[in-house]
């Protein structure tokens, strides 16, 4: 095996990059702290200009280009993080880029690269897809192809994450990482190995692409095509280098649900006023769905990126609320004349009830004539609201029932 980088490869990386990319707070949560039981402590990388950590190692990969690669132009394949990246970068050292894009990559992030200067070919269905288009540009055009993931030097920009997180609290008891193809866990792995140790690495990764957990034995089912709501790592095969990396200095892989991840996205939003994608709260989900692991705990989770479609995040916060009970959508019987409708509707606003939305059906389904069936959907304040509407309209004879 090709020996590994080191703590001394991280440190340069750092010092290369220094002044070009932001150190981000490092910063206590009470509040998460609170929920969780553990001692919690959050990297705010989405508030890096790219809005996630993969300039680091796009970065530290651009400078140690040749003039000649410089002047060819690069290449990268990407969900979006690591192609904002290399676009940003590149387009401040003056190199051209191309970035390739699966279809499935949120408007938001294809745009910004554009907004870059970048040159964005969208193909493929995902990762796998999108990466198999790579060689044929590379020979066409010349390009220097810059891996996300399984590269060294990239590896190495990403380990200043842990670099700067254990430089700021060197007593931490475990760092919480998101895995998709291995590159940010590697990095911080090396520069926490080498900075401390005896502290726990832990991998997290989506149930729906669990390649790495996969690979090495902590979790029997193989990462497959779908969607997840973390695409940032959303990847079916991780990283080969990345493997040699994960083998030998992470102590375990967790695997959280898709729900799990949402309702981290949504508590980091309303608890930090801070805005992640997917893979940004992955570690906060991995807390959340084993809390006695880390109960009494120094824990450093690392908010790795914060680029989420705005449809995307809209659908999520509706979602919390119902897991919630605090959207609910419940249906009732009512006479077929005039003023039926505007009487239920005051009953349900005078017990705190918002209603959204009303579908007011006279012709299908078993209803009566001269009788409508309504549905509802209505926000409430706290779950008991929901349960006094329930008892108001079967009180007045309406058959209520929540759907």
């Amino acid at each position: 095996m090709t020996p590994l980088i080191t703590l001394a490869d991280i440190n340069a990386a750092a010092a290369r990059i220094a002044g070009q990319v932001d150190r981000t707070p490092f910063l206590h949560s009470a509040t998460l702290s609170e929920v969780t039981g553990a001692d919690i402590w959050l990297k705010f990388e989405n508030l890096q200009f790219t809005a996630s950590f993969k300039q680091r190692g796009a970065l530290n990969r651009l400078l140690g280009l040749t003039e000649d690669e410089r002047a060819r132009g690069v290449i990268a394949v990407s969900a979006g993080n690591h192609a904002q990246g290399i676009a940003y970068h590149a387009g401040k050292l003056g190199i051209p880029a191309t970035i390739v894009m699966p279809t499935s990559t949120p408007a938001i992030k294809a745009n910004r690269t554009r907004d870059f200067g970048a040159e964005v070919i969208l193909t493929g269905r995902d990762f796998a897809e999108a990466t198999a288009a790579i060689p044929a540009l590379v020979e066409e055009r010349g390009l220097t192809f810059i891996h996300p993931y399984d590269d060294d030097v990239v590896i190495a920009g990403q380990g200043t994450v842990g670099l700067e997180m254990l430089t700021d609290q060197p007593d931490l008891d475990v760092l919480v990482v998101a895995i998709g193809g291995g590159g940010l866990i590697s990095g911080i792995a090396v520069a926490a190995r080498g900075l401390a140790p005896g502290i726990e690495i832990v991998g997290v990764q989506s149930e729906r692409f669990p390649g790495m957990a996969h690979h090495f034995g902590h979790w029997p089912v193989p990462a497959g095509p779908g969607v997840s709501i973390a695409e940032g790592i959303a990847v079916i095969e991780p990283g080969r280098r990345t493997r040699d990396y994960v083998g030998t200095h992470v102590d375990r892989i967790e695997v959280v649900s898709e729900a799990l991840i949402e309702n981290a996205i949504a508590l980091l939003l309303q608890i930090e006023k801070t805005l992640v994608e997917g893979a940004g709260a992955a570690g906060l989900a991995a807390v959340l769905a084993q809390p006695e692991r880390y109960r009494g705990r120094k824990v450093g989770l690392v908010l790795c990126g914060g680029n989420i479609d705005n449809r995307l995040l809209t659908a999520i916060l509706q979602r919390q609320l119902a897991r919630e009970g605090r959207l609910i959508r419940l249906r009732a019987d009512l006479s077929d004349q005039a003023g039926a409708l505007a009487s239920v509707c005051a009953e349900i606003g005078a017990l705190s009830g918002n209603i959204n939305a009303v579908t007011h059906d006279r012709a299908f389904g078993e209803i009566a004539a001269r009788s409508a069936r309504v549905e509802f959907e209505i926000e409430v304040p706290e779950p008991e609201a929901a349960e006094r509407i329930l008892a108001r309209l079967g009180e007045l004879g309406l058959n209520p029932s929540r759907f």
